[in-house]
């Protein structure tokens, strides 16, 4: 499906980015990882994973990345911007370091990665750009104004892209995932009073009856990446298992 396709992904280690690397790489792909954490061994190993470190908070990163996806990768036809992070503190708690790291992390540099990687697309005659953005980014949790601001602002990037890359045949989508399963989600759970009964009220929470997999997204990713995709850009494609078409009861 994406045999001969060049991907990077940023934070395709680990969580969410793992399970698109998985499924990428299933499907033919080769796959550049920019990210801090070094590979585990599967993935050192794997004959069609490449790895760039990089500090996404840091203004060089895009250019590092692009340069060392053209050295080893001969160019790009995709970019996944899945890399990001969350913390929690009221406005009144929030600091302009804390906003601005966040802005930096999860809007600055995957804007500014598209802005290195488009002019590789361009000459290998078109590509598609995957922005990792959220519910949140439509939606709101208690003590999230950063996040979510910054996952709206990837989603309203999505559609300015796909407006302005459509005619260079560059196509620009967003994932906004709901709950997805992973180390951090599921200590998350584990430090509730009551787990297992925390556990259940999230599940009653999805129509699917189930919480998400990061192979959920990994394998809209595919899709968006791929020609079965070709008529579609400047979307944002709600990954969620039906959470937030799901009306609340008082009961």
């Amino acid at each position: 499906m994406l045999n001969g396709k060049n991907v990077v992904v940023t934070g395709g280690g680990r969580g969410i980015g793992r399970g698109i690397t998985e499924q990428l790489l299933e499907a033919g792909a080769t796959v550049l990882i920019a990210q801090r954490q070094a590979l585990d061994v599967d993935l050192q190993s794997h004959p069609q994973v490449y790895f760039v470190e990089a500090d996404l908070a840091s203004v060089e990163s895009p250019g590092l990345i692009a340069q060392i996806a053209r050295e080893q990768l001969g160019g790009v036809d995709v970019l996944v911007n899945n890399a990001g992070f969350m913390f929690e503190k009221s406005i009144d708690e929030m600091t302009e370091q804390d906003w601005d790291r966040m802005m930096a992390v999860n809007l600055r540099a995957p804007a500014f990665l598209c802005k290195a990687l488009v002019p590789q697309m361009r000459q290998r005659g078109g590509g598609s750009i995957i922005n990792i953005g959220s519910i949140e980014g439509i939606g709101a949790n208690p003590e999230h104004a950063a996040y979510c601001a910054s996952k709206a602002g990837i989603h309203g990037l999505t559609r300015a892209l796909a407006v302005d890359l459509g005619r260079d045949g560059i196509r620009c989508n967003a994932i906004a995932p709901g709950w997805i399963n992973s180390e951090l989600s599921d200590a998350y759970l584990a430090a509730q009073a009551d787990p297992h009964a925390a556990r259940q009220a999230l599940q009653r929470l999805h129509p699917v009856g189930r919480t998400g997999l990061p192979a959920d997204v990994g394998g809209t990713v595919v899709f968006l990446a791929s020609q079965s995709s070709a008529f579609i850009t400047g979307q944002v494609l709600v990954v969620d298992g039906g959470r937030t078409a799901k009306l609340p009861l008082p009961f």
